[in-house]
């Protein structure tokens, strides 16, 4: 490393050209730890002082130039990337890889003001203003080219760079066009999926309200209106975001090293678009992970996490979190000592092999500057830096046990964006939240056996014992023959209230619930109903409530694990649930969203008939136990969610990592701590 006034002086470029870049990849270890760095905010006098803080704090990685368009060009044209080439080896001196953001999330005054063709226009008609981000088009062919073209610039220089890691493309996805351009380009996607107008009445059934469409202009563009049409805008938003997505992963990959990576960051549950297609062109998923107001919900967040983990089925990085607060939350509290601690081991548990922080440093001014950091404006650690030092400390101790592993569950849990979509835009009862249904399931199963994945209805499903889908709403034929399969080769898959109503084009099924798989479950659903009061619910399973919704089921040969209490007349006696040996396999139909009590009950029979067990044996309430697999190892991530001391009895002697390698029969956990145990 250079002396810090060696990197001062006017020459800074002159050295950084001659001297050899440090190969980092030896070095780096399994788990990273990052921060998100905008060195264009500050002199480049001031650059080797914040690497070397970051040095000191452990961090591994810093993701730039994401925001910075109009530094690298800065008019049409006439590109500047020889200051990014400088941050971007000075990080290199520093054991600090870089992972580089194209900046399509926040085009350049010049380029909007020129060309207002690129600007997004908001469902009002407003056209998008400059002074926010991603005020550019993502349907527009002119922005496009604009952003294929500065990306290509940036991979032609950092392409082979032996210190840039990977790439990031825009920021956050999730602003969409409602121009006419767009418009038409929905109509020209529509007539090409569909084929005749003739086709596209039928599916849509646009008799209702004399909707016929007799010319593609006529078709407007949702959402509001018809179900198949709210579906497929959806659809071309995913198709859309994933064509503007593509144009730059293709200049990207065609000027870079294979093992440069390409991810973008997403944002959890957000659902403008199908996160399962836009990461197909991805290496790597990423995403946002913030609390906002409050702290940290473990099930929740997990359940976050491990959504993210089923977008590629495999390891994940949290791309930005929060490093105590935020600045847009109604209180933008701060998380408590240990608690980002806490929340970054619970990411590497689920699956994380990176955890970066929103920002480094408070910028001067901004939409932001509230917003966390582990630096001040005046360039100074804030308090919280010496625990991320910790984290970054800690990463290093445990990389080596962790490399190569990953999650694996015995137990998936089905998430489709097409049912999601569809319930939300006909919820029959406000309160009918999917990803709340989904949650309900995800808690125990989680807190029982210690592992759960989040996959899509079309990953693979064979390797798992049990497959649950609540509110598999939209189910086509072939998703229905796969899921067939599945309990016929002695899968246990159990459906949750909603599924099975609609086909592909978001159209009832001509069969009642659950449509194609009524002669497998031996039994249907009779009639639905939306709740505004609990229902009693009991049998084998227990006692306890029906909340939101219940569906008055009728077997046919299935047993009759709960019936209904006496309620509305209509649902009194009836089952609740149905469930069916089929050879092998068994599958199941819960046709209210149980209380927690009842969920709890479920989950319990689902797995004592599953014959699963925890790896860890049973923990201490409070206390989260995830396992990584891989390479030889098990490795177990234990952390405290309380804040009191709890104590782990160990099924066996292990390892513990992060205590030098000691081991032990039974662990103490302080208040918010951390574990992490290597199986012998």
């Amino acid at each position: 490393m250079l002396h810090k006034h060696c990197w001062q002086t006017a020459g800074l470029a002159l050295i950084c050209a001659i001297l050899p870049l440090p190969s980092l990849a030896a070095d780096r270890p399994a788990i990273l730890l990052g921060a998100a760095w905008y060195p264009e905010q500050w002199p480049e006098s001031r650059w080797p002082e914040d690497l070397k803080l970051m040095e000191a704090a452990h961090i591994h990685m810093v993701r730039v130039a994401e925001f910075a368009w109009s530094r690298l060009e800065p008019s049409e044209g006439h590109f500047d990337l020889d200051w990014l080439d400088r941050a971007v080896s000075l990080a290199a001196q520093h054991g600090i890889s870089v992972v580089i953001g194209t900046p399509s999330a926040a085009p350049p005054a010049w380029l909007t003001q020129k060309y207002p063709d690129t600007l997004r226009t908001e469902q009002d008609g407003r056209k998008a203003k400059h002074g926010n981000r991603q005020q550019g088009s993502p349907t527009s062919a002119r922005y496009r080219e604009f952003c294929r073209r500065i990306a290509d610039r940036m991979a032609q220089r950092f392409g082979h760079h032996p210190n840039v890691i990977g790439w990031q493309i825009d920021n956050e996805y999730g602003a969409f066009s409602w121009d006419d351009e767009t418009h038409r380009q929905f109509q020209d996607w529509l007539r090409q999926k569909y084929g005749t107008l003739d086709a596209l009445n039928s599916h849509w059934t646009t008799e209702y309200w004399s909707q016929t469409y007799n010319d593609w202009s006529q078709i407007p563009m949702g959402p509001g209106g018809n179900p198949g049409l709210n579906l497929e805008f959806k659809r071309f938003v995913t198709a859309s975001i994933r064509d503007f997505q593509h144009i730059q992963v293709q200049a990207i990959r065609a000027a870079s090293d294979p093992r440069q990576f390409i991810t973008s960051n997403f944002m959890g549950w957000y659902d403008a678009f199908d996160h399962y297609v836009l990461t197909e062109d991805l290496d790597l998923a990423t995403w946002d992970d913030y609390v906002g107001s409050g702290h940290l919900d473990v099930a929740r967040n997990g359940m976050t996490h491990d959504l993210t983990r089923g977008f590629k089925r495999k390891n994940f990085w949290v791309m930005e979190t929060q490093p105590g607060f935020v600045n847009w939350a109604p209180v933008n509290n701060a998380l408590d000592r240990g608690e980002v601690r806490e929340m970054a081991w619970h990411a590497i548990g689920h699956g994380a092999d990176a955890v970066s922080y929103w920002q480094w440093r408070s910028a001067l001014n901004g939409q932001e500057e509230y917003h966390g950091t582990l630096v001040g404006a005046d360039g100074t650690p804030v308090p919280l830096y010496d625990e991320v030092a910790q984290i970054g400390r800690e990463f290093e101790m445990a990389g080596e046990a962790l490399a190569g592993t990953s999650p694996v569950a015995d137990v998936a849990i089905l998430q489709s964006y097409d049912s999601r979509w569809a319930i939300n835009g006909q919820r029959h009862n406000q309160n009918f939240d999917p990803v709340g249904l989904l949650l309900s399931y995800y808690k125990p199963i989680r807190e029982m056996l210690q592992q759960v994945d989040i996959v899509s209805p079309d990953a693979p499903l064979a390797a798992y014992r049990i497959v649950i889908a609540p509110g598999l709403n939209v189910l086509p034929d072939d998703m229905a023959r796969r899921l067939t399969d599945y309990v016929n080769g002695g899968g246990h898959l159990v459906l949750g209230p909603r599924s099975g109503m609609k086909d592909t084009y978001n159209a009832l099924q001509a069969a009642r619930q659950p449509g194609p798989l009524v002669p497998l479950l031996g039994g249907r659903v009779e009639q639905y109903y939306a709740l505004n009061e609990e229902v009693p619910v009991s049998g084998v399973w227990g006692s306890g409530k029906a909340r939101l919704w219940a569906e008055q089921l009728k077997a046919d040969g299935a047993e009759v694990p709960l019936t209904y209490g006496e309620s509305n007349g209509w649902l009194d006696g009836q089952p609740a649930v149905l469930s069916r040996k089929v050879g092998k396999g068994r599958i199941t139909y819960i046709g209210a969203w149980l209380d927690d009590t009842l969920m709890r009950a479920a989950t319990q029979w689902m797995i004592q008939l599953g014959g699963l067990e925890p790896a860890l044996g049973r923990a201490p309430e409070g206390v989260e136990v995830s396992r990584r697999v891989g390479a030889g190892k098990a490795v177990f991530v234990l952390v405290n969610h309380t804040k009191t001391p709890q104590q782990v009895a160990l099924p066996r002697p292990m390892q513990r990592v992060l205590q030098g390698g000691a081991t032990t029969s039974a662990i103490d956990l302080p208040p918010r701590g951390v574990e992490v145990l290597r199986a012998n």
